[in-house]
């Protein structure tokens, strides 16, 4: 397995964070190891902050009629409420073809693979949830809370609307909300994905689902709608998250504040999505990075800072640096204090709760590390529930268009061109009408054969490998009655 990459730090003059009054942002492209000013004529994306709209600019209502009713459909992965769901959530989450894909042939094995793997996996889980989270996850409370915030804030900007969530993996479910939202008589809904960067496998597998179940329905293709993809280059985001690292920073004793180590560590990604599909997660993970860093700066710290990927399953190559192995290497050169930085999640769940503040937190005291602070989810705090309202409020008079910018700009789009945004797998035909139009043979872009056949190869081999060695120990079949094929590595 490669080792670690080192990264160089991040530097970009061109990122005016200081200045929310200004009207232009200037964008930067990262490029070995450093964030270069970005040419617009052959980069792929405009990574570029957006200044948040005060709320008082949005009193009017943003051109919503009076009494027409607004949805705002708030999408996140969920979680087990309870130790006894584990097993269903992980089936449900890793039967979902964009986390293992295989080839159309062999499509009907996504369901047994799924099963063998959540039974695999599920008793360690369960130990996670256990020891972190009182017996659950706490994302479906916080996502609970983040919508309530947000309506209260739409109202001071004379939009009154109702939050609904949907759920990815776990109640409530994408079609439940949407159900809710049919019952409530709903005019206009804006989808709001709660991943501040877009990823195929997170923000493009929700999408994805809510298009199917969406326009598969007579009622809810007439309600007009718009998607706000990703909003990771939003002024409040950033200028939330910078204030929460200085926050930390000052928590720790003043002869480390200077020295400490800023330490970003986002979720993980199989290197082929990136390298071969085309997702554009790390660029806008590394733009995240940079926005927040030049924003320190401005307000006075000038610690360096780290970018790594955590939560890595399976013996593919992910985004590197790995978390794990970043800390270690940071402690060997004489790093003796870490800010540590979820810098992809919005809500607390196990990977922050159970991986970084356990597993990462000892794995750094035995490595020579003195001082930890990391820094929380973002929850409801203020400036990013209010840049949230503003992204609302903005795609509101959108939904008469039919944008086709890129996502990575974080342009509200409709659903109906979501998929000519993004490189997304292809889907099978389902029948539904777009529109006046009957759809058949509709294919989405992306996902080509050549990923298919690589993902199945992968999958395949795997279960090879397994069954190989439970053949050999000569205990293949207890092992398969007992759910305990060596999937580990899942």
């Amino acid at each position: 397995m490669p080792g670690p990459r080192r990264r160089g730090r991040r530097s970009c003059a061109l990122i005016a964070l200081a200045a929310p009054s200004a009207s232009a942002w200037t964008g930067c492209w990262p490029a070995r190891g450093r964030v270069e000013p970005r040419v617009a004529s052959d980069a792929r994306m405009v990574l570029a902050m957006r200044p948040s709209a005060p709320a008082a600019l949005g009193s009017s209502g943003a051109d919503v009629a009076e009494g027409e009713k607004v949805g705002v459909l708030l999408l996140n992965l969920g979680g087990p409420d309870t130790l006894d769901q584990v097993e269903p959530f992980l089936y449900n989450l890793f039967s979902d073809p964009e986390i293992i894909t295989l080839p159309g042939a062999v499509r009907w094995l996504n369901g047994p693979l799924a099963w063998i793997i959540a039974k695999t996996r599920a008793p360690m889980s369960r130990e996670g949830y256990k020891q972190v989270l009182d017996g659950g996850s706490p994302q479906l409370r916080t996502t609970l809370a983040q919508g309530a915030a947000i309506e209260a804030a739409l109202s001071t900007r004379g939009v009154s609307a109702k939050s609904y969530i949907g759920m990815r993996y776990w109640h409530p479910y994408t079609d439940e909300a949407l159900a809710a939202i049919k019952a409530d008589g709903v005019q206009r809904l804006v989808v709001l994905p709660l991943y501040p960067q877009f990823s195929i496998s997170t923000s493009g597998s929700s999408l994805r689902l809510l298009e199917r179940e969406y326009y598969q329905d007579e009622q809810l293709r007439l309600l007009k709608n718009v998607v706000i993809p990703a909003w990771y280059n939003r002024q409040g985001y950033v200028h939330s998250m910078a204030r929460l690292i200085a926050s930390r920073i000052d928590m720790l004793p003043e002869g480390e504040r200077a020295g400490a180590h800023v330490f970003f560590s986002a979720h993980g990604l199989p290197q082929k999505y990136v390298q071969e599909l085309g997702d554009p997660y790390q660029q806008q993970i590394e733009a995240t990075v940079s926005f927040v860093m030049a924003r320190l700066r401005v307000l006075g710290y000038s610690n360096p800072d780290t970018l790594a990927y955590q939560s890595k399953v399976g013996p593919v190559p992910w985004l590197q640096p790995y978390t794990d192995e970043k800390i270690k290497e940071l402690a060997g050169g004489g790093v003796s204090s870490l800010v540590v930085v979820p810098i992809s999640f919005v809500s607390e769940h196990i990977e922050t709760l159970e991986e970084i503040d356990i597993e990462y937190r000892e794995l750094a005291e035995e490595a020579g590390i003195t001082h930890w602070e990391r820094v929380p989810a973002l929850g409801v705090e203020e400036d990013f529930i209010e840049d949230l309202a503003s992204a609302v409020v903005e795609a509101l008079p959108r939904m008469e268009q039919r944008p086709l910018q890129e996502i990575d700009e974080g342009r509200p789009v409709s659903l109906r061109v979501v998929n000519d945004l993004v490189s997304l797998r292809s889907k099978e035909e389902i029948g539904a009408e777009y529109g006046p139009v009957r759809v058949r043979n509709y294919r989405r872009v992306g996902f080509t054969p050549k990923a298919e056949v690589i993902n199945g190869r992968i999958a395949m081999a795997a279960i090879t490998v397994a069954s190989l060695s439970s053949y050999l120990q000569g205990d293949l079949w207890d092992v398969i009655y007992n759910g305990r094929i060596p999937f580990e590595w899942f």
